[in-house]
């Protein structure tokens, strides 16, 4: 935390607003993790049905990720971090509203936004924010608004529902979002960095997503979407299904608290030893999450892959978000993050309806062990190309070699932009 004490006052009482607001913002969406499969099943849908409705949330964020990108670039991180609250603080009472399947979907899209807003608004902020030198350090510290987000909704949710139903469930959710909202409003916007529209503003967006910098970090964040939509949309009823005396959202809990924890190292760890190793360690942590519950019979297993998933989600989103600050610019830096986590908006808008699909098939137990053989892949992808070759990317990816993509080692052409 010595980083912090070399900020001025103002400065300090930002971030410190911004982590408020992102805790609260992750309290309220994480509450519905654990009970919104248990609501849409009680409202008569199928397994495959609850992947549609969960994993259309990610329709959603996928459909709006490109606009709230350029949006943070071009008009501040304020005002899509207003957005991604007033949907948070809103959605909740379509849930409520419906017990129709098609219109609990619509409801699911248009949740999704506030993620895409508030992710994107809230990892540029605090990017632009952290000084270079300690960038994985502050990033790695904010970005604990997550996991302790998600030990605290899903806690709460899963009382809630047990307790008093649905409705206050929903109420709670709901709630949260707008006292974020509230401490939005106290966040100072910093000035916007510009630079001339031109008429090859679109295609720029594209070209950003063919350059090798970007390119391999989404398809690694796919990959492991598929994955983790899997985790969040099926563990609960997988659970229920194995009768293991192991609450849902104890295991999101769990996650949540190892999440936390490595954290706390990770990343000031990585401003001196690199990125590359804990992206690595993160997505070998989902594969052994994976693979624990492909095999759990014992509440002590299902603990343990909640360990190593939020073990993983810990280390590789902080170091994904880091690593692709490192190879940006300030005014490029929205539409950047917006790109490389619609790799992971895709991949959990794919997992929950196609690994819906297979757990009708072959039950939810051989559905991890798929999920398992998907992160390989992607364990695999960032060893062999997260750099410019294969050697020199097995030396990042291992902590051996720097990042040969970030802008402080390398001058981007034209063609690499």
């Amino acid at each position: 935390m010595k980083a912090f004490n070399t900020f001025d006052a103002q400065l300090r009482r930002n971030l410190l607003i911004l982590f408020t607001a992102g805790l609260l913002f992750w309290s309220s969406l994480s509450s519905l993790l654990p009970t919104l499969p248990l609501y849409i099943d009680d409202v008569g849908a199928s397994k495959q049905e609850i992947g549609l409705v969960m994993g259309s949330f990610a329709i959603g964020l996928l459909l709006s990720r490109p606009m709230l990108g350029r949006l943070a670039d071009e008009r501040g991180r304020k005002i899509v971090l207003l957005i991604g609250t007033i949907v948070a603080a809103i959605a909740p009472f379509g849930y409520l509203a419906t017990q129709s399947i098609g219109l609990l979907i619509l409801v699911r899209i248009f949740h999704g936004i506030s993620v895409a807003a508030f992710g994107t608004g809230y990892s540029a902020l605090v990017a632009d924010l952290a000084p270079a030198k300690t960038r994985g350090e502050i990033i790695g510290y904010m970005t604990l608004a997550t996991p302790i987000g998600l030990a605290i909704g899903p806690a709460l949710g899963g009382y809630l529902e047990a307790t008093s139903g649905y409705g206050m469930l929903f109420l709670l959710s709901a709630e949260l979002g707008f006292v974020a909202l509230l401490g939005i409003l106290q966040v100072t916007n910093p000035p916007v960095q510009t630079q001339e529209q031109t008429e090859g503003e679109d295609h720029k967006f594209w070209q950003i997503l063919a350059s090798p910098r970007v390119r391999v970090p989404t398809i690694v964040m796919l990959l492991v979407g598929l994955s983790l939509g899997a985790v969040h949309t099926f563990v609960s009823l997988f659970l229920k299904s194995t009768e293991v005396d192991f609450n849902g959202g104890l295991f999101f809990t769990a996650a949540a608290i190892s999440s936390f924890t490595i954290r706390v190292f990770a990343g000031k760890a990585s401003d001196r030893f690199g990125r590359g190793l804990f992206i690595t360690f993160g997505i070998f942590c989902y594969v052994l999450a994976l693979i624990l519950l492909w095999q759990a019979d014992s509440a002590i297993v299902f603990l343990l892959a909640a360990i190593a998933e939020g073990a993983g989600g810990g280390t590789l989103f902080s170091m994904m978000i880091t690593m692709m600050a490192d190879r940006s610019l300030p005014q490029e830096r929205g539409k950047i993050f917006a790109i490389c986590i619609a790799g992971l908006d895709l991949g959990i808008a794919i997992a929950a309806p196609l690994l819906g699909i297979i757990a009708e098939l072959v039950g939810y137990r051989d559905m991890f062990g798929y999920g398992a053989a998907i992160t390989s892949l992607a364990l695999v992808l960032f060893l062999t190309h997260s750099s410019k070759n294969l050697s020199n990317s097995l030396r990042f990816a291992l902590g051996l070699a720097p990042d040969a993509y970030a802008l402080k080692n390398l001058k981007l052409r034209s063609d690499e932009i």
